[in-house]
């Protein structure tokens, strides 16, 4: 049922125009790129037919409604950007009885707007960052994550913002993930403390609410799963409230689990080997939806970077794909409509770009809402990734995704060019879905490998632990033997190798360059971590004790994070470099990038600086992703292709 994807198959031997490989012509351009749009989001509301989804448009979050009527879908909330920012953000709005409750950009507010239109309005104070909001079924009052000068917790408010919030839960570092039981009578949610990280251990608990004041009180919570060395997800409350389901990688996946809240028997709906979970780097991620039925989920289940939906009956456990939904390669923020069974999902594969997809699990029946581009590019044209596995330090077994050049008008001579892509987080995964990065260079004849190394999720707890302590080890012999695993094969020019990566992907990158000098012929480095001191004291307090089980405690384990951080390696980079920055970067602050390229400048390396003003830990200006594009490609003709 999750056998793994493959390439398609698609015939790179047709009659085509020879052209070097790396200079084909693209239909994906850079300003195709930068004008599509993100989709953050999806809710439906009560009335189980309107459908609401958060557009990210350059630097705005727009909400944009779908009443179900035939209508073309509108913008709610032009005159605000919606988006939520505890920690990496996530968990901007809800819908209930007819209004959004979303956040609003640099407020840190809850707002109210009638899905009708008219004036938003702020129903909680103005300090901290709230986000994740929840409705109670009667609509009296919300639910949220609130943060305020680094406290955390739980809150809630009344929807007609006339009261001062109150706290329900307290006393942990980090709270994600709230909801409320459909009866009102019980709030869970996800809660852990430094130095976890949400996929390293977290707890579950429930609480009892009093809903007879003008706000609910909540009794003592009681831990119902999880702990120190078990990470839990995405709880969520059957529609009679008897159980409470959620994501649980105790037995070394993430399994699904249904806790009936009386007996506290639970039964498992999944089983392992395939990764119902996903790595929590922001607020009210969803891997699963409880239909409104009261009978089945729909849950997405990831095996070697592909995702596939399945029905779940709550009674038999029986599983079904969901026919729809199966070209879909990568799914996320599934939400399932109040009644009946019918589900919506952001959604893509490697040669689709994302989409809204409403779909009638019970009738096979499926219907696209809305569409992140114009959808002009051929799939033929684009590149179909295999999973592949090679061998890596040790003897250990490394894995990844592959894509060959792909055109419907050119091939080349020789070897093609590779570039090795390396993911963030560090803990993360590439997946394979729509990836813009990945087809801008495949559709320009580049062949590109998406390194998923010891230490990415997806392939069970054991392979995500190897990274522990071993942060700039595992990645970095990963990423490298995964190219050699390329040349020895004859996929790749060997004489022809980039590596590139973001954030911790870009701390490969400059690791790679500075004690490999020889493996790559250039790199590219967004915002890389660069001074592993500078992100354990500077970040943001999601990830400042992040680095504790990735390289070790401070003070005592300092001579690794000096070997650790490339900042004080630099001068041993010899093959040319682009570096990008954004100016407000939070996380990896400019600083980091601005001691790497003075180090450049004082060895004369090559290498070229772009710092964008107004960008943080990624770009979302549609100047900059143009820009960049043109800038990455400028730079590999300069010092790959040309050599």
């Amino acid at each position: 049922m999750f056998a793994a994807h493959g390439s398609t198959g698609q015939n790179r031997f047709m009659s085509k125009t020879t052209r070097q490989y790396g200079r084909w012509s693209s239909p994906l351009t850079p300003a195709t790129v930068a004008a599509g749009r993100r989709i953050d989001g999806v809710a439906f509301d009560s009335d189980g037919a309107t459908l609401v989804w958060l557009e990210g448009r350059s630097g705005q979050g727009v909400l944009v409604v779908d009443d179900g009527s035939g209508d073309a879908p509108r913008d709610l909330t032009a005159q605000h950007s919606v988006r939520a920012e505890v920690g990496y953000g996530g968990g901007d709005f809800t819908v209930h009885g007819g209004t959004a409750y979303f956040v609003v950009h640099r407020t840190g507010r809850l707002f109210a707007q009638s899905l009708s239109g008219g004036t938003a309005t702020p129903i909680t104070p103005a300090f901290g960052s709230a986000s994740s909001p929840c409705v109670s079924a009667d609509g009296r009052f919300v639910v949220y994550v609130h943060t305020d000068d680094e406290t955390d917790r739980i809150a809630v408010a009344d929807t007609d913002g006339v009261h001062w919030p109150a706290i329900l839960a307290s006393g942990h570092d980090f709270f994600m993930q709230p909801r409320l039981s459909p009866d009102g009578t019980r709030l869970a949610f996800i809660a852990w403390d430094h130095p976890n990280m949400p996929w390293d251990g977290t707890t579950l608990y429930v609480a009892d609410l009093d809903t007879s004041g003008p706000l609910p009180t909540a009794s003592t919570p009681r831990a119902v799963a999880g702990g120190d060395q078990i990470a839990i997800f995405q709880p969520e409350f059957t529609t009679d409230s008897s159980r409470l389901l959620y994501v649980s990688d105790e037995s070394g996946w993430g399994r699904l689990a249904c806790r009936d809240l009386q007996t506290d028997d639970v039964q498992w709906l999944t089983e392992d080997d395939v990764e119902f979970g996903t790595p929590a780097w922001a607020q009210d991620m969803r891997t699963y939806a409880v239909c409104g039925d009261g009978q089945s989920v729909v849950a997405v289940g990831s095996r070697q970077g592909f995702h596939s939906a399945v029905r779940i009956e709550l009674v038999s456990g029986e599983h079904s794909i969901v026919e729809p939904l199966a070209d879909l390669t990568d799914i996320s923020q599934i939400a399932a409509a109040p009644s009946g069974s019918r589900v919506a999902v952001i959604g893509s594969s490697a040669v689709q770009t994302p989409r809204v997809v409403c779909c009638e699990t019970s009738q096979g029946t499926s219907r696209i809402v809305a569409r992140a581009t114009g959808e002009t590019l051929s799939p033929d044209g684009l590149s179909s990734p295999e999973a592949i596995t090679w061998e890596s330090a040790g003897g250990e077994m490394a894995h990844g995704l592959f894509y060959p050049p792909a055109s419907e008008t050119f091939d080349g001579t020789g070897l093609p060019p590779v570039i090795a892509m390396i993911h963030g987080g560090p803990t993360s995964q590439s997946r394979a879905g729509w990836k813009a990065d990945v087809q801008y260079f495949a559709t320009r004849g580049w062949a590109v490998l998406q390194v998923n190394y010891r230490g990415s999720t997806g392939y069970g707890r054991d392979y995500m632990l190897k990274l522990r302590g071993n942060w700039g080890i595992c990645d970095v012999e990963d990423s490298i033997s995964g190219v050699r695993h390329l040349v020895d094969t004859q996929q790749v020019d060997p004489d022809r190798r980039v590596i590139m990566g973001g954030s911790a992907g870009g701390f490969t990158v400059l690791q790679v360059m500075a004690h490999h000098p020889d493996e790559f012929t250039a790199g590219v480095n967004l915002y890389g971590v660069a001074n592993q001191f500078h992100l354990a004291s500077d970040t943001h307090k999601f990830e400042s004790r992040y680095t504790d089980t990735m390289i070790g405690p401070l003070p005592e384990t300092a001579s690794l994070y000096h070997e650790r951080s490339p900042g004080f390696h630099a001068e041993k980079i010899r093959r040319p470099i682009a570096v990008f920055q954004g100016d407000i970067d939070r996380v990896v602050p400019r600083q980091q990038s601005d001691d790497v390229v003075a180090a450049l400048r004082r060895t004369g390396t090559p290498h070229v600086y772009h710092l964008y003003e107004g960008e943080g830990h990624g770009w979302r200006k549609q100047e900059t992703i143009d820009h960049f594009y043109r800038a990455v490609e400028s730079f590999l003709e300069q010092h790959v292709l040309m050599q």
